[in-house]
């Protein structure tokens, strides 16, 4: 089993695809860790401005703090 990369609390930066223009780049926080049925782990995120939450996959975050 592998273990999530980001903590719940921590600061990233999401990097959506090309074809996924319906979801904001940008700073989120780390709400929760998701179990998830293949090797790309999930996480739900809160974006930092507008407070939306989604669901993502650890292959569409960066950490916040390596990006500075």
């Amino acid at each position: 089993m592998t273990a999530h990369k980001f903590a719940i609390g921590q600061t990233v930066d999401l990097r959506p695809s090309p074809g996924e223009r319906n979801i904001p780049s940008g700073r989120y926080k780390v709400q929760r860790q998701l179990p998830s049925e293949t090797r790309d782990l999930q996480y739900r995120v809160k974006h930092a401005t507008d407070g939306h939450e989604r669901v993502v996959l650890e292959s569409q975050i960066l950490s916040a703090d390596s990006n500075r």
